[in-house]
């Protein structure tokens, strides 16, 4: 991946979810109050997430175990099946985090080594920032569904949370031309 377009993913991401905390609406509201305990997002994101980790075991190469990578994918897919049964709280909130966690190898990969571009760290601290809150809530999920209460909490947070997220967004866009 090329790092404009890694970081025109990024900008453009970003004025997404900005623009859906802008707009602050009902059903917004309420999405985002369900997303946390969502089966349809759980399907969804952690099964995406299982898929990209297994098809990434699935080629390792010796040096990272590949021996034994029919066996690791066996072990994998069915921690990752068994935890639709025995994990569900929260698994919406995981796959996200697996997500960002698997996204961010190529993200950071594109600016890697590129020390002649200083506006690439626009990208990488924001990548880096997202990777730290999916660590975070990959192990205490939880965290999200307070957020989001916290940013419900009072009347027009949320909007100003989603200004400043797609004001970085716009910024990181036209950071991604000036490459």
């Amino acid at each position: 991946m090329s790092l404009f377009l890694a970081t025109l993913l990024v900008g453009l991401v970003l004025l997404v979810l900005g623009a859906v905390l802008l707009a602050d609406t009902s059903f917004v509201r309420s999405a985002l109050k369900a997303f946390p305990r969502s089966k349809t997002a759980a399907y969804l994101l952690f099964g995406g997430a299982s898929a990209w980790f297994l098809s990434r075991v699935a080629v390792l190469s010796e040096a990272d175990f590949g021996q034994y990578r029919q066996y690791l994918f066996v072990v994998f897919a069915a921690v990752a099946v068994l935890s639709f049964f025995y994990v569900a709280e929260f698994l919406a909130v995981r796959g996200l985090a697996a997500l960002i966690l698997l996204a961010a190898g190529p993200l950071l990969d594109s600016a890697f080594t590129r020390y002649e571009i200083p506006s690439r760290l626009f990208m990488v601290s924001v990548v880096f920032l997202i990777l730290t809150a999916a660590l975070w809530l990959g192990a205490q999920p939880w965290r999200l569904r307070d957020w989001i209460e916290w940013l419900q909490r009072m009347p027009g947070r949320a909007r100003l949370v989603g200004g400043a997220i797609a004001a970085y967004g716009l910024l990181l866009v036209g950071v991604a031309f000036s490459y």
